[in-house]
């Protein structure tokens, strides 16, 4: 989490339990990558754990492998990986068909800011009880922009319930963190979009509960 490296990794830990019993409750293949991520936010977490743990023993090394994992999640992996993942799920129609556009939306923003992650350094440091991530790019708007129609707009797109609340959800924390962390951004709007991935379990347990319900004729 974004402000010690226990909160980190007792919210990696929860999430890994959780995204576990989500991989478990899954019953076709395509439902795979959208039950993953849950543990893919555990993953994350942890490695900032051990962001927190690097400034405070020293280790400059560490620190920079586990900021670029890091920054890989937040600035690369997510708007790829949501989208698509919601896209697996969505059952054949006009919703289907419209969520390419933000896949390829999805791609396009995360090549992007690879390209970043590679060509410059990636810099975390703690300023008060938070971790900032320093990460130049230009045309920050459209990158936003682009960033949110993939992660949290394609979600909202779903026609599963728990899919789009979990989509509203992650908006939602999106305005309320940059309004109240704008410097730590990174960092704790990605600590909530990872407590938000609960809801993903709810869905597969929403859908398990669907399956096992009797059908009246």
């Amino acid at each position: 989490m974004c402000f010690s490296a226990t909160a980190s990794f007792t919210a990696g830990a929860l999430l890994f339990g959780i995204g576990m019993l989500a991989l478990k409750s899954a019953r076709r293949r395509r439902e795979l990558p959208f039950a993953a991520i849950p543990l893919l936010f555990a993953i994350q977490q942890l490695s900032e754990g051990v962001i927190w743990l690097t400034f405070r023993y020293e280790a400059p090394l560490l620190n920079a492998v586990m900021t670029h994992i890091y920054s890989f999640f937040s600035h690369v992996l997510w708007p790829i990986f949501v989208p698509v993942a919601v896209l697996l799920i969505e059952p054949p129609g006009r919703r289907r068909k419209a969520l390419f556009a933000f896949v390829a939306a999805g791609l396009a923003v995360g090549a992007y800011l690879l390209y970043f992650l590679v060509a410059f350094p990636i810099v975390s440091r703690p300023t008060g009880q938070h971790i900032e991530y320093i990460a130049p790019h230009f045309f920050a708007a459209a990158t936003m922009t682009l960033y949110l129609i993939s992660t949290t707009v394609s979600p909202i797109l779903s026609t599963h319930r728990m899919v789009k609340v979990f989509g509203i959800l992650a908006l939602l924390s999106f305005g309320g963190v940059y309004y109240f962390y704008a410097t730590w951004f990174i960092s704790v709007w990605c600590f909530f979009a990872a407590l938000l991935s609960v809801t993903i379990f709810l869905h597969f347990v929403r859908r398990r509960g669907e399956r096992s319900a009797p059908q009246f004729q």
